[in-house]
C-alpha cells in the first residue's frame, strides 16, 4: 500500500505556480492529496491517478468563524485519512494545518516559509503575526525556508530552532524551468511589436503582484526621473493590480506615459522577460524572489532591494545591483548606470544566466525535495 501524504494551501494558485514539479515527482512515490480553497477545474492539470483534491474553504483574511470551521474540518480529514505527512504553504494554511495536524497526531508535519508579512511591520501587528509563525513552527516537525537568508532571519527572530529548518539546494521553492525561461528572440519581437516598443530601446521590467510592499511606487518615481534624462528607455510593468495602484502609477508616470506599458496577469511571464533588458524588484519583503532567478535564466541582470531573500537571488556587483529598500535615489542611479554601461549590463546578464543554470535548476531543487521527504518520512514513519 502506498504512503499517503497531503499538501495544503490557502488557495490553488501556489500549488500550480510553485508546487507543480514537486507534486508530479512526489506522486510517483506517494498518494498525494491536495487541500485548498479551489476547484477541480482550477487545478485539473495537477490531478491524476495518484493525485486528488479535497476542496476546503480557507479564507485568506482572518475570520474567527470560518477559520474555526476550517480547523475542525482539517482535523477530521487528517484523522480519517491517516496521512503520514502533511505539508502546508502560505501563512493561513500553515497555521490551520499545523495545529490540526498536531492535534490529529500526524507523524510528519512540514511547513514552507516563503517570506514573512511581518518583517517590515512594527508594534502589535508585527508581534501578532510573528507569534502566528511561532505557532506554526512549534506545531511542525520540520520546516523549509526558500532562502538561506530567510532561514537566518527566522532563527535570529527566535521563530524557529536552527536544527528544525532546512533549505532545498541553494534556495527557491521549486527552482527554474530552464526550458521555459531562456532568451527568445521571437518572443522579444512579438511582445515589443504588440506593445509598440522600439526594437533598439532598453526595457526595464517589473513582473509580479502590484502592491506597495513590492516597491512598485518607488520604481515609478525612479523611472520618471530617469526617463527625463534618457529618451530611449521604456518601463514594462506586468502583473495583477492587488491594491488599485494603477491610478497612482499613471499619475506618477504621466510625464513619460508614452514610454510606460502596463499588462495585467499573464500565464506566460517568460515572454515578457525575453522582451526586456533589465529586471527590477524594489521590494520591502521577499522570501527568495524566484522571479529574479527566472529573469536571470532569461539573461536579465537585476536591480533589487538589499533584503533577506533577494540577497540569495542576486550577487551584488556580479549578477545585479542591490539597493537599500525604499532608496529611490539609488534605484535611479543604478538604472542610469546599467543603461550607460552596456558591457557591464551584458556581463551581469551572462553571469546571472550561468548562475541560474548552475545553482537553481528545477531538476536540482525537485531532487532535493524528494530527498527531504524520504529522510523525514523514514524518520517519522
Amino acid at each position: 500500500m502506498r504512503t499517503k501524504i497531503c499538501i495544503i494551501s490557502t488557495v490553488g494558485s501556489p500549488l500550480i505556480v510553485f508546487m507543480r514539479p514537486h507534486i508530479e515527482m512526489l506522486s510517483e512515490y506517494y498518494d498525494v492529496t491536495l487541500i485548498a480553497n479551489t476547484t477541480q477545474i482550477e487545478v485539473s492539470d495537477l490531478l491524476g491517478p495518484n493525485v486528488r483534491l479535497i476542496p476546503l474553504k480557507i479564507e485568506r483574511k482572518t475570520s474567527l468563524f470560518y477559520d474555526l470551521i476550517a480547523l475542525i474540518s482539517l482535523y477530521f480529514i487528517f484523522r480519517n485519512e491517516k496521512f503520514l505527512s502533511i505539508h502546508s504553504l502560505m501563512p493561513k494554511a500553515g497555521l490551520l494545518a499545523m495545529v490540526a495536524g498536531y492535534l490529529a497526531c500526524i507523524p510528519c508535519r512540514i511547513h514552507t516559509f516563503t517570506g514573512q508579512v511581518w518583517s517590515n511591520k512594527s508594534g502589535f501587528k508585527r508581534w501578532g503575526l510573528r507569534f502566528w509563525d511561532k505557532i506554526i513552527a512549534w506545531c511542525s516537525t520540520c520546516l523549509l525556508a526558500d532562502s538561506f537568508s530567510q532561514k537566518i532571519f527566522l532563527i535570529e527572530e527566535s521563530v524557529v530552532r536552527s536544527n528544525k529548518i532546512d533549505v532545498l539546494a541553494n534556495g527557491s521553492i521549486c527552482g527554474v524551468d530552464l526550458l521555459r525561461f531562456k532568451p527568445n528572440s521571437l518572443s522579444k519581437f512579438d511582445i515589443r511589436s504588440q506593445l509598440a516598443i522600439p526594437s533598439d530601446s532598453l526595457v526595464y521590467l517589473f513582473l509580479g503582484r502590484l502592491n506597495k510592499d513590492k516597491g512598485i511606487l518607488d520604481l515609478a518615481v525612479a523611472f520618471s526621473r530617469v526617463a527625463a534624462k534618457i529618451p530611449n528607455i521604456y518601463l514594462l510593468i506586468v502583473g495583477p493590480d492587488e491594491e488599485g495602484l494603477t491610478l497612482d502609477l499613471n499619475k506618477t508616470l504621466r510625464c513619460c506615459h508614452d514610454r510606460y506599458r502596463q499588462v495585467g496577469f499573464t500565464s506566460h511571464p517568460e515572454r515578457y522577460m525575453a522582451a526586456s533588458d533589465v529586471f527590477l524588484l524594489p521590494s520591502y519583503r521577499e522570501g527568495f524572489g524566484s522571479v529574479v532567478i527566472e529573469a536571470a535564466a532569461s539573461h536579465l541582470p537585476a536591480i533589487v532591494s538589499n533584503i533577506y531573500g533577494l540577497v540569495d537571488a542576486v550577487e551584488n556587483g556580479k549578477t545585479g545591483m542591490l539597493h537599500p529598500p525604499g532608496d529611490i535615489n539609488t534605484i535611479e542611479k543604478y538604472m542610469i548606470e546599467i543603461f550607460q554601461n552596456k558591457s557591464l549590463r551584458n556581463e551581469m546578464a551572462r553571469l546571472a544566466c550561468e548562475r541560474a543554470h548552475e545553482k537553481f535548476s528545477k531538476t536540482i531543487v525537485v531532487a532535493e525535495m524528494l530527498k527531504f521527504y524520504t529522510r523525514n518520512l523514514n524518520f517519522n514513519g
